[in-house]
């Protein structure tokens, strides 16, 4: 007997862990041969036209047998016939359709493989206070998530840190490149601060209602301190210029705090309850920053709040079910409805996940089931993320200057029926393959070969 267990007990339990253990270290392997077989697309390097399909363009009116033309990453021109410079490669995509690429702008795509293996999870650092991180160097251009995402129609994403008060900066994503610095297309995107719950757990586990109070408080006390120290910091940076004041030494954390304190990027602001919002709100009022709020699970209880605030709201997912018992089954699904009737700038997202990031479409089409007039939640997923991101000037919509960051489909990119036929990352003319597709290709030629 050992620890009271006999010894087979924990021969088994030993043999378990092992064979549990070398079971994900195959399953690293192959997902790490599988990534290498994705080649990311070579730069645009001459004319492409997408000649006779319908062009949604999202800020503007649909183009029924459109033409878009781009080059060098860029769209050029748009419209019905138009004169093509020579040597453009002119594809027909008669009876189908052009929209911007897809925007997710909550997740953790490129930090996350195999959620099992401890060595493939990257998105949460150690500490509480950790603004230096970043999100885009962590990012894995090899990701096998990447494809599966992009072949449904997202080609860029929001990459965000995890963890602690005070996460760090996320970073907005292409989804195709070698390498990180290729792939990004804006970072940093915001300051992440995680708000903490402000609610006493009912339950046999959880530790006392002065406990969990006591810990909220420090965790709050442990922001404000941050963004005071940080606002210290910056005056001492500032003043090094002047007769008589020492060089202050540099401080990783509260340079890249920098950025917020001058009003350059947001604080994004992660809570979901009522009153995790109100007192969120309150302190950031307070500091004077930009804020986006993230998660917004009760945005539609302070929309009156938000509205006066100008505070843009990043739903943290539709597919979820109601927080408490009295509310109703669909307060999830109509989230976004209530955020639009009150004139609050919103976008949806799929909920901060990695590898179910190809299902972002259908969150919004769940809202427009709900209500959401269906324009409304096509904007929800292209261009008010890229409006919320500081991004609507290069992508979000189809418009001449942007960049050609666009999907073909045979329907509506809302409907789980339809299909990316084609993709483009500013021009790049992308692989819609995966290892998803692979694996089809493979058991229809198994089924094929028994008939």
């Amino acid at each position: 007997m050992i620890g009271g267990f006999p010894k087979r007990a924990e021969s088994v339990w030993d043999k378990l862990r092992s064979a549990v253990f070398a079971f994900a270290v195959v399953s690293q392997l192959a997902v790490w041969v599988n990534a290498s077989d994705q080649i990311p697309a070579p730069p645009q390097d001459h004319p492409i036209a997408l000649v006779g399909g319908t062009i949604h363009t999202v800020s503007g009116p649909i183009l029924p047998t459109g033409t878009v033309l781009f080059d060098g990453g860029k769209i050029i021109a748009l419209g019905g016939r138009l004169d093509l410079p020579s040597g453009t490669e002119e594809i027909d995509i008669r009876g189908k359709h052009v929209y911007p690429g897809l925007i997710a702008a909550h997740s953790i795509i490129g930090l996350v493989e195999i959620e099992q293996i401890r060595s493939t999870r990257d998105a949460v650092e150690v500490g509480e206070i950790k603004p230096n991180v970043r999100a885009e160097v962590a990012f894995n251009p090899d990701s096998e998530i990447l494809p599966v995402t992009r072949a449904n129609g997202i080609t860029l994403a929001l990459s965000v840190p995890g963890g602690g008060a005070i996460s760090g900066t996320s970073a907005l994503m292409m989804l195709d490149g070698w390498t990180w610095e290729a792939m990004t297309l804006k970072a940093p995107v915001g300051l992440h601060v995680r708000w903490p719950r402000m609610h006493v757990r009912q339950s046999p586990f959880a530790s006392s209602p002065e406990e969990q109070q006591k810990r909220w408080e420090k965790q709050i006390e442990l922001i404000r301190a941050a963004f005071t120290e940080a606002r210290s910091y910056l005056k001492a940076k500032e003043a090094e210029g002047l007769s008589g004041v020492p060089y202050h030494d540099s401080d990783l954390r509260w340079d890249a705090m920098i950025p917020v304190l001058k009003g350059e990027i947001p604080v994004m602001l992660h809570a979901n309850d009522i009153r995790q919002i109100q007192a969120a709100v309150d302190w950031a009022t307070e500091e004077g920053v930009k804020v986006v709020l993230v998660g917004g699970r009760d945005a539609w209880q302070v929309t009156d709040l938000l509205k006066e605030k100008d505070i843009a709201v990043i739903i943290d997912g539709v597919h979820t079910i109601p927080a408490r018992r009295w509310e109703g089954y669909d307060t999830p699904f109509t989230n976004a409805l209530k955020l639009y009737q009150a004139g609050v700038r919103f976008c949806i997202s799929d909920g901060g996940g990695a590898a179910n990031e190809r299902n972002l479409p259908y969150h919004a089409a769940t809202a427009a089931a709900y209500g959401l007039p269906k324009e409304e939640a096509l904007k929800a997923v292209t261009l008010y993320p890229a409006q919320i991101l500081g991004v609507a000037d290069r992508v979000g919509s189809i418009e001449v200057g942007k960049d050609a960051t666009l999907i073909v489909t045979d329907g509506d990119p809302l409907e789980i029926t339809t299909h990316v036929e084609r993709e483009f990352i500013q021009g790049r003319d992308i692989d819609l393959s995966s290892h998803h597709t692979q694996l089809y290709g493979k058991y229809q030629a198994k089924y094929q070969q028994l008939q």
